[in-house]
């Protein structure tokens, strides 16, 4: 059975997408940023953007029936890979105990220039 988490983005019927899906037992959480609505959250800080980032996350799994200790894998996408201890002091912050598997990489740009930060996750609920 397939689940489909909004976030209720105007976007995702835009463009076709989810916040997140939950398929069985898997949940993919789907590239977030610092956009509350139309406002950005944490504008030129990215430990902030990423914090913020990461609490939307946290808000999706839940309403996927997952929490954080579910996250196998993350993947964040910076915009300058100089500042990753910065994201990475957020990312210990929620995953200190839990760790999963992270990949950090750097981007040239994400789709707002004042988007530091973007990050998704992989979740499994145990059966």
């Amino acid at each position: 059975m397939k689940t489909l988490i909004s976030s209720g983005s105007p976007w995702e019927d835009i463009v076709g997408y989810s916040r997140a899906v939950r398929i069985g037992n898997v949940i993919e959480v789907a590239g977030t940023t610092a956009m509350d609505g139309d406002i950005l959250i944490g504008k030129g800080d990215i430990y902030a953007q990423a914090f913020y980032v990461f609490q939307k996350i946290e808000k999706a799994l839940q309403q996927a029936g997952a929490t954080l200790n579910d996250v196998v894998r993350t993947r964040t996408f910076v915009t300058d890979i100089s500042q990753w201890e910065a994201v990475g002091k957020a990312h210990g912050e929620f995953f200190k105990t839990i760790k999963p598997v992270a990949t950090m990489v750097e981007v040239s740009r994400l789709i707002n220039d004042d988007l530091l930060v973007e990050i998704e996750v992989t979740a499994i609920v145990e059966a």
